[in-house]
């Protein structure tokens, strides 16, 4: 198979301008007589689905929340990259290309990344004329902060909630086109399978997760916009229910799986506490503008060392470590940089708390040299979290601090029109790979997801949709039939094995075996070991899991074992894909392969690819496909931010 990229041709500035003069367009017209499927309601699918309604398209929108508000983009904190140069301290489009490209450890396609810088400034003017209220500066202007692995101010934010309010400046776009009739909201319904007809998708079968109800829907073409699978490591700071289902069911379907090794932990989260927790807390990277990482010189003095102590140490014998080993970029290297970081100092028994498993990130600094009311108006909310979960408080004592699982680089493979593999199946968002490389800057989520949503896939997707006729296909079409059967045969099977553990009692097992093995540091010996513990672990779960409650009602139990199910799968491919890419870049760590210095150190001559992966049944090994990467507007080198 060859991997058809359909990169523009031209110079990087004006490959998106011609390529958008070049797509098809469809009329105005006709629009009415197309339908289009999306699945999933945060920043990527709410603004793609309010986008599609307003040109005319027909549009049906799914999310497994009560409201598309719920949607895991309301966790976001920190703030929305976009290279407006209001600080007038050097930023460019080319600049936020550049260092998109380089914080990724030069493994993502030039042509997509730039687009990204492209529009970033239009998705600002965007959410002000939605009303979304960024911060501002004292005369009125919007307001900017730094982000880790860049040495501009480019970051816009609104308090320490700015995906909340980017997602309901979308959700009210949303919900416009739902009151007008263009929009179909499906709440409490999610995708179990993706149905195909003479090789294109055509439609999806879901599960109405009130009633237990399958249910079929057509459309002529179907947008995946169902964010990551780090959920696959159990802990996270993912929402509980975020999965990676509707994706790795497309998969299943044909759709390639890219880079599935490249996962983002994040360097500022509250730690691991004891095994009664079910999910991780995230504290904004924004923090680190203010904040100093630091942990005690001696581990002797480290050990057992609490916040509240930590006032003890003199300024002398602490080591302020991304300071003194990354001087130009200080605490706001990259998330990946100081994730790698912490887990070093804490390796070496320097590691503060009661588990040895957390640094320091001190505020006391910046309140002594702004006050206490500037850093509250600045991190208020964030402070009061921590206050809650912890019982510290941020003003009188440094946080405590350790990297956790965040985000997904990989995902389902997309072309240059975000369209997968598979004719008329479009992801968009974290669900794909296309931006970010092997490892995401801080405050590019939310910049991702809203220029897919808002400023690409609505030009893109017409292209498609201008080829294919008006007819609709129906639901009792036979390819409609056979994937329900399918889904409602999985789930008959896991309600019928009814065995002696629990579906979290597997989620946490794999969760275990991801973090030693597929987490911050890989091994070839540990991946190897990997892959036999989940294929043990995927068989004993198909003959012990318990499944309570039937179908037919209001089921978590169902709900979660259809996702663990999917989670046992994919987690295999992610650790083939580790072992396959005998590298390091960015989020993918492998010890073998790092400099005197401790840093990634990437092979370019082998692997300056994206490896999608192809599905080939169950208990059989993928197939990998390559797309060569090609750099012409930023040179290979390794990484510095020293």
């Amino acid at each position: 198979m060859k991997l058809e990229s359909k990169i523009p041709e031209g110079a990087i500035g004006d490959k998106w301008t011609k390529h958008k003069f070049n797509v098809k367009l469809v009329n105005p017209a006709n629009k009415r007589k197309y339908d289009v499927i999306v699945v999933g309601t945060g920043l990527a699918g709410a603004s793609a689905a309010a986008s599609l309604g307003e040109l005319g398209y027909n549009v049906k929108a799914f999310c497994f929340q009560d409201s598309p508000r719920r949607a895991h983009s309301i966790a976001a904190q920190g703030g929305i990259n976009a290279a407006k140069n209001y600080q007038n301290d050097g930023d460019s489009v080319f600049r936020l290309f550049y260092d998109t490209v380089k914080g990724g450890d030069y493994r993502a396609r030039e042509a997509n990344v730039h687009r990204l810088a492209e529009v970033s400034v239009n998705i600002i003017d965007q959410c002000v004329a939605q009303g979304v209220p960024f911060a501002r500066e004292y005369g009125g202007l919007l307001a900017n902060r730094s982000f880790g692995g860049a040495q501009v101010s480019r970051t816009f934010y609104a308090k320490g909630q700015t995906g909340q309010q980017l997602l309901l400046g979308a959700y009210s776009a949303l919900s416009r086109q739902i009151k007008n009739g263009k929009v179909e909201m499906h709440n409490r319904t999610e995708m179990l399978d993706l149905v195909m007809v003479d090789g294109k998708a055509r439609g999806i079968i879901t599960r109405d997760l009130i009633t237990g109800k399958i249910e079929r829907h057509s459309a002529h073409a179907v947008v995946l916009a169902t964010g990551g699978y780090g959920n696959v490591f159990f802990l996270s700071t993912n929402a509980m229910g975020s999965n990676a289902t509707a994706a790795w069911r497309a998969h299943k379907k044909g759709a390639l799986m890219a880079n599935p090794c490249y996962t983002q932990i994040h360097p500022t989260c509250i730690p691991v506490s004891g095994d009664h927790q079910s999910k991780l807390t995230l504290m904004s990277e924004s923090l680190r503008n203010d904040g100093r990482v630091w942990v005690p010189k001696d581990a002797a003095k480290a050990k057992g060392l609490s916040a509240k102590d930590a006032a003890n140490i003199p300024d002398s014998e602490r080591d302020y470590y991304l300071e003194r080993r990354y001087p130009a970029f200080g605490n706001l290297v990259p998330r990946d940089v100081a994730s790698r970081n912490a887990k070093m100092v804490c390796d070496e028994g320097r590691g503060v708390g009661t588990t040895g498993l957390a640094v320091f990130l001190d505020f006391s600094d910046a309140i002594k040299r702004d006050g206490k009311k500037v850093v509250e108006a600045k991190y208020g909310n964030l402070f009061d979290m921590y206050k809650q979960i912890t019982g510290d408080n941020p003003y009188e004592m440094p946080m405590m601090i350790y990297p956790a699982v965040h985000y997904t680089m990989g995902g389902l493979w997309v072309d240059y029109n975000l369209m997968t593999n598979v004719d008329g199946c479009y992801a968009i968002g974290e669900a794909n790979f296309s931006d970010h490389g092997a490892n995401r800057l801080g405050a590019s989520a939310l910049m991702q997801g809203l220029a897919d949503g808002y400023f690409v896939l609505p030009y893109t997707i017409g292209d498609y949709l201008a080829k294919m006729p008006y007819e609709r296909v129906s639901t009792d079409h036979a390819a409609f039939e056979e994937a329900e059967k399918a889904v409602k045969d999985k789930i008959n099977t896991l309600l019928n094995i009814k065995g002696s553990q629990t579906v979290d009692d597997f989620h946490k097992k794999l969760g275990k075996i991801m973090w030693e093995y597929c987490g911050m540091a890989r091994n070839e010996a540990g991946l190897k070991k990997a892959k036999g513990m989940i294929r043990e672990l995927r068989e004993e779960f198909w003959e012990d899991v318990n499944v309570l409650g039937s179908n037919e009602e209001l089921n978590m139990s169902l709900e979660k074992a259809n996702r663990v199910a999917d989670f046992l799968e994919l987690g295999e491919l992610m650790v083939d894909d580790a072992l396959n890419r005998d590298e390091s870049c960015g989020g993918h760590f492998r010890e073998e392969h790092q400099t005197e210095e401790g840093e990634a150190k990437r092979n370019d001559e082998k692997f300056a690819y994206v490896g999608a992966w192809e599905f080939q049944g169950v208990e059989k090994d993928e197939v990998l496909h390559k797309e060569e990467l090609v750099f012409e507007n930023v040179k290979l080198t390794q990484r510095s931010y020293k």
